[in-house]
């Protein structure tokens, strides 16, 4: 019989790489002071709505990451997916200025602490669907905040 792993357990890993990818280093894959949060916290409005080439800005980066935990969050539940669009997100956001920049950081914070509230009721969670939304909200999470700490590298070039 394979052994099974309690999905407190589970919940408590994913609660770790969470904390590690948006708060603070936890000692998974980040360096002290890399986490999205303190990534996000040295950029300015301006240097979030400064072009990258061809590339998004920093900006849409946040947008789409949040979007993305919305989205996540609620295929997690089996909300109706039926109106997501991807592409839409990329092309709504571009410059913001620093109300605006202040206010996406917020919908981030406060979406990122709704996602990570639903780990304290793992025990109540269907199956695969909560499992698979979470770790990819993890790698996802992760992919970004690698884009965006690498257009900070430009930015201050």
């Amino acid at each position: 019989m394979p052994k099974q792993i309690d999905i407190s357990e589970v919940a408590t890993g994913f609660r770790f790489l969470l904390t590690e990818t948006f708060e603070s280093v936890q000692g998974a894959y980040l360096d002290r002071g890399t986490s999205l949060f303190e990534t996000l916290a040295e950029i300015s409005s301006a240097q979030a709505s400064q072009p990258m080439g061809d590339c998004a800005t920093i900006a849409a980066h946040v947008a789409h990451s949040t979007y993305y935990l919305k989205v996540l969050e609620d295929r997690m539940f089996g909300r109706d997916l039926s109106g997501v669009n991807w592409d839409t997100i990329w092309e709504e956001v571009s410059g913001v200025d620093q109300a605006e920049w202040a206010r996406m950081l917020a919908d981030l914070r406060t979406t990122y602490a709704r996602i990570k509230s639903h780990l304290d009721n793992a025990e109540k969670w269907g199956g695969i669907n909560e499992l698979s939304s979470m770790l990819g909200i993890i790698a996802h999470s992760a992919y970004h905040l690698g884009e965006i700490r690498q257009m900070m590298c430009h930015l201050k070039s």
